[in-house]
């Protein structure tokens, strides 16, 4: 069985971002002194009311494979596990608020009529692992911070949290390999969850399975697919987690699981994303160095717009900066109107806008917003009526030069 810790780097560093963002030990505080009751009330009530609790005297069996999955993870904090009658393939884990109360772990019945011993040790492994990844705490603060239907975090929080979410449950696999050590299982029971078939029943070879899997991680891997789930698509979970079961050295795993962690990167399926990307980089730092002097406004502007197709907007601008900004500008250009010559107004909105998050809009960057249209083919007049509306629209003098 693999010696690799479950951890993946960047989930750690993405849980630390979004906790930092959400002032987390402040919020958390407020939190606690405002609660009437605990989530833990809510969830003991409805699992000792309406579910079956898995007692040594009444369900031996399971309740001794709850307990070594346990052991194998060496989790020694109280757990309950309940079962509930559900058809639905799925299981879910909540950690206890307070300190020595037990987490909980419920399997629906729907599991045993089609998992093995081994399958049944994955899912409470991968169960246990949301647990001692402490990745409820993390959803507690964001869903109180953004109530579902309530509100909505910023568009760069938001694909953080969605890679989060999608690493997070990468580790989780991790530890339900770690709970049972067979990879066939660990295979066998993404493919139970996602059909809903009894593979034994009907002669579905692990190979033929393995097979298929790669099959389709290849059109994720080529660009056209996207997962934009919670859950990262189960041809990356697949192929994850046999890196992680078999995989001969730290440095395999690691190229192996950037290739997939890239997938999960992807934020837009345009085929211009990258090309926009490189544009908005480029052409703001360009735009933002005419005055010899890149304001904080500025930077704020152009990562707000690489938000939208960057997850680490502040990392791409940076390594752009680093590149040869002028020669990204204009391959960027040339890409992006070769495939949509109707894009030329948006790119000169965009330079527009820029000169104008400042506040201040000096005489070098007029004459780059001038040249830059004219090479896009518009007239002079035109490029000054565009201008007017933007200005009468979107500009609010500094509140420094009327003080």
């Amino acid at each position: 069985m693999t010696a690799f810790n479950p951890t993946i780097p960047l989930e750690r560093e993405l849980g630390k971002q979004i906790y930092d963002a959400l002032q987390g030990p402040v919020v958390e505080a407020i939190l606690q002194s405002a609660q009437d009751g605990s989530a833990d009330e809510y969830w003991r009530s409805r699992m000792e009311g309406h579910c079956m609790k898995v007692e040594k005297d009444i369900l031996p069996e399971f309740y001794a494979l709850c307990q070594d999955v346990k052991q194998k993870l060496g989790f020694s904090e109280p757990v309950d596990f309940y079962v509930t009658g559900d058809s639905t393939l799925n299981a879910f884990s909540v950690a206890a608020e307070e300190e020595g109360q037990p987490h909980i772990v419920n399997v629906n019945s729907a599991m045993f009529d089609l998992m093995s011993q081994d399958e049944l040790r994955f899912v409470v492994g991968h169960e246990l692992g949301h647990i001692i990844n402490k990745d409820t705490a993390l959803k507690r603060l964001i869903y109180f911070v953004f109530p579902p239907d309530a509100t909505t975090p910023p568009i760069t929080l938001q694909f953080k949290i969605r890679l989060h979410d999608q690493l997070a449950e990468l580790v989780a696999d991790r530890y339900g390999y770690l709970a049972n050590g067979n990879l066939n299982a660990c295979v066998t029971a993404f493919f139970k969850m996602a059909s809903g078939l009894d593979l034994e029943k009907m002669n579905v070879s692990i190979d033929a399975l393995l097979a298929d899997n790669r099959k389709r991680l290849d059109y994720f891997m080529k660009g056209k697919g996207l997962s934009r789930y919670d859950h990262p698509v189960n041809p990356i979970r697949v192929q994850a987690i046999h890196l992680f079961a078999s995989a001969a050295n730290e440095r395999e795993l690691e190229e192996g699981m950037e290739e997939l962690i890239n997938i999960l990167l992807k934020v837009g399926n345009g085929p211009m994303d990258e090309d926009l990307s490189i544009f908005i980089a480029s052409a703001g730092l360009i735009v933002a160095n005419t005055d010899n002097h890149i304001t904080e406004k500025e930077v704020e502007h152009i990562i707000r717009n690489l938000a939208n197709l960057q997850i680490f907007p502040k990392r791409f601008l940076d390594a752009v900066a680093k590149a040869d900004v002028p020669k990204l500008f204009k391959t960027s250009v040339q890409n992006i109107l070769s495939q949509d010559p109707g894009m030329k107004e948006g790119l000169l909105a965009y330079l527009m806008d820029l000169v104008m998050s400042d506040k201040e809009i000096s005489a070098d960057e007029i004459g780059f917003i001038y040249n830059f249209g004219d090479n896009l083919g518009f007239t002079e007049k035109e490029i000054s009526r565009k201008f007017a509306e933007m200005i009468q629209r979107n500009y609010v003098p500094s509140l420094e030069s009327i003080s």
